[in-house]
């Protein structure tokens, strides 16, 4: 199986009154297409940094960033908002709805971004399966906070990503609500095929995804195949 994210020595430093503050310090892992990898760590260990800069939301001070093949170091922002639309899907905890649209033109946007056709019905095939075809006409004001989880996730799915970033996607929901959002994110992930890349602080969400990566003070301290993981691997050597 190809190789659909590579992170080469990984270095992120911010300038601060007392000199340089290392955020990322030479992190270095490969993620294989339709996996799913789980980012843990404590607070302040570098985890949604590492997840911007793997994204294309941020540039690294040193290191590379190899997405679908597509080397993110020099380009323009432009030119990574170009990657990103083509390619990358986004859940965040805070949502990061619109909120002057409605929960279909949210989930619309992505794809009149990318000038396709027939959106409004892929975007209500959406909604529908997140469960809330019948809110569709509701701003992001009018629905509740799991509501609104589902509709950033049908967003994110909607210019079928070949990877998704997801930052605690769960952190700012009741956790019925939450276990609710997993499945969701899971199924539709298996379902489209995509690759998913999640940053947690949930270590039982986290165990869910085939392999873990621990960040302490910005180094990589671990990176281990979860029990999901090694059974993924049986299969494949068995079929193979």
């Amino acid at each position: 199986m190809s190789e659909i994210l590579k992170v080469e020595n990984l270095t992120k430093q911010y300038k601060s009154h007392s000199g340089l503050l290392t955020v990322l310090d030479t992190v270095n892992f490969a993620i294989e297409k339709g996996s799913t990898f789980s980012i843990v760590g404590p607070s302040g260990s570098g985890k949604t940094t590492l997840l911007g800069l793997c994204a294309g939301l941020d540039r690294a001070t040193s290191g590379s960033v190899i997405l679908n093949q597509i080397v993110l170091d020099n380009l323009s922002e432009d030119d990574r908002a170009y990657v990103r639309n083509q390619h990358v899907g986004f859940i965040f905890q805070n949502f990061q709805l619109i909120p002057t649209l409605t929960a279909l033109e949210n989930v619309m946007v992505p794809l009149e971004l990318r000038g396709e056709k027939n959106i409004k019905k892929r975007s209500l095939d959406l909604l529908d399966k997140v469960g809330l075809a019948d809110r569709h006409d509701h701003y992001p004001t009018q629905l509740s906070g799991g509501e609104q989880q589902r509709v950033s996730i049908a967003r994110a799915f909607s210019n079928s990503p070949q990877i998704l970033f997801a930052d605690e996607p769960t952190g700012n929901l009741d956790e019925e609500t939450g276990q609710k959002v997993e499945n969701l994110i899971f199924n539709l992930n298996k379902e489209q095929g995509t690759t998913l890349v999640l940053v947690t602080h949930d270590l039982e969400l986290a165990a869910k995804t085939q392999r873990i990566v621990r960040i302490k003070g910005g180094k990589l301290v671990s990176d281990e195949l979860t029990e999901t993981g090694a059974a993924s691997n049986a299969i494949k050597l068995k079929q193979g």
